[in-house]
């Protein structure tokens, strides 16, 4: 398909458009690939969206991973952006299909470049989903950016003070009327089939956010996870909070795991939030952080967890968290109830 080419750090990088066919989906996926032209892939990444983000925001970040010798794959969920085949309020999609869509693109670039390391990075749910299908999740280590649980109770403040009318007016009368979520006229969420916005409301009013409602198949379905995890907390996030990214990072609890704060005084402008991370002007303070992590595991690294919990004030910006094999999460989380448009 589509073929095109341009610059990013003095690197030529080249972009390409393809099609994923999903079993089960009513159409293809839509896909994006780039990578570097003249030089060698020394690793892929998968970068998997938040709610109601186009695959497109995450161009910036994409591209400057090329230039440092990634192949790097974005995405449209089902029944979303450049997925979508259909009027929205037929579009048939919930979230257990968006994890099926997760494992289906990381087989196929698992299978494109077989011998090459396979990274994952995911905003906000798209570091949720990963797990549901660990068994069929081909990837050397998952970088989790601006994630967590989303139970409501744990919301950040700016969040929380708006949730219940979210999730108790808005999502429910909007979507029954209109048959789907047509967020993105309102600046809201964003365009989400009536499926997702369904079982997105259960889940969030849940304590175990998805584990409590869909059972101790979740439950053990994230524990069959083996790869590294690296969770970025961010500090001004308006929807995710410590404690719900903690919540997330037990999920995996067999995998080797880290979670790191990022702070407002590290960035231009001090401000970060829920999206930020994936804006241009990060590229010389944050995007270091996550291509260190990558490399990291590309040498055979992963970060092993001492016992303990770091909490949320403290002063250093990197922490380790670990959960005993087998343990019961039984920790509330929080997750990003409202979207704004990035």
């Amino acid at each position: 398909m589509a073929d095109a080419r341009t610059a990013s750090q003095g690197v030529e990088v080249r972009w390409q458009a393809s099609a994923l066919q999903v079993a089960g989906a009513a159409g293809p996926l839509a896909l994006r690939h780039c990578q570097p032209v003249d030089q060698q892939v020394l690793g892929q990444v998968i970068i998997a969206a938040a709610v109601g983000v186009p695959q497109r925001f995450y161009t910036p970040l994409a591209q400057w991973l090329a230039a440092h010798g990634y192949a790097v794959t974005t995405f449209d969920y089902r029944g979303h952006a450049e997925s979508l085949q259909r009027p929205l309020k037929q579009a048939q999609a919930n979230l257990l299909d968006w994890a099926a869509d997760c494992a289906a693109v990381a087989k196929h670039r698992r299978q494109h470049m077989p011998g090459v390391p396979l990274y994952w990075i995911g905003h906000s749910v798209g570091a949720q989903l990963p797990g549901i299908h660990s068994s069929h999740m081909p990837i050397d280590g998952m970088l989790a950016i601006a994630s967590g649980s989303g139970y409501w109770r744990d919301n950040a403040p700016p969040t929380r003070r708006k949730v219940l009318l979210w999730w108790h007016v808005i999502a429910p009368v909007v979507t029954t009327l209109c048959g789907c979520f047509p967020g993105k006229k309102w600046g809201l969420v964003g365009d989400l089939p009536a499926g997702v916005v369904w079982q997105w409301r259960a889940w969030c009013m849940h304590p175990n956010y998805g584990i409590g409602v869909e059972g101790e198949v979740l439950r053990t379905a994230y524990a069959a996870a083996r790869y590294p995890l690296h969770a970025f907390s961010v500090e001004d996030d308006e929807m995710m909070s410590w404690r719900s990214t903690a919540s997330l990072v037990s999920w995996y609890r067999n995998c080797p795991q880290s979670m790191e704060r990022l702070r407002m005084l590290e960035v231009p402008g001090r401000r970060i939030g829920h999206f930020g991370f994936f804006r241009a002007q990060m590229a010389s303070c944050l995007w270091p952080r996550a291509l260190a992590v990558l490399e990291r595991w590309r040498c055979g690294e992963s970060q092993l967890t001492p016992k303990g919990q770091p909490s949320a004030g403290t002063s250093s910006t990197f922490s380790k968290m670990a959960r005993s094999t087998g343990a019961v999460d039984n920790q509330p989380g929080q997750g990003e109830l409202f979207s704004e448009n990035p």
